[in-house]
């Protein structure tokens, strides 16, 4: 349960998702050591979320167990997924990206997606909710 701040579809046909994760994170960790990934969009009611999933390492804070504890959990092709998502995309990892910068660019092709509603979190309401700048 990683937030990742630049994710794009650079293709529609076929769909394929890049992700860019940041140097020395759990989020690059995890994208490495597996060929498959759940992108789920959140809503606009999930901006609470962002704090705990984004400022908080993985590495020292178990976010599924806080997730549990708050029933903020469901599950998905197998996967522990959020509750009340806009969408779920399952991701079939196909490349890995190096270069100067300070994040790990990946691409991943689209294996299976669910829309549930198009109420999407964005960063404008990120802002608005002082979360981010």
């Amino acid at each position: 349960m990683n937030i990742c701040t630049y994710v794009c579809a650079v293709s529609m046909k076929p769909k394929i998702y890049m992700i860019a994760a940041y140097e020395n994170t759990q989020t690059l960790t995890n994208l490495e050591s597996s060929d498959t990934a759940i992108l789920q969009l959140l809503d606009q009611s999930q901006f609470g979320l962002v704090k705990h999933l984004s400022k908080m390492s993985g590495t020292s804070f178990d976010k599924i167990s806080w997730l549990r504890k708050k029933g903020e959990l469901g599950d998905w092709m197998g996967f522990p997924v959020l509750n009340k998502v806009c969408s779920l995309v399952l991701l079939k990892k196909t490349k890995t990206i190096r270069f100067a910068g300070d994040h790990v660019l990946f691409l991943f092709s689209v294996e299976k997606n669910k829309v549930f509603s198009e109420n999407y979190l964005t960063t404008g309401i990120l802002k608005n909710k002082k979360i981010i700048r």
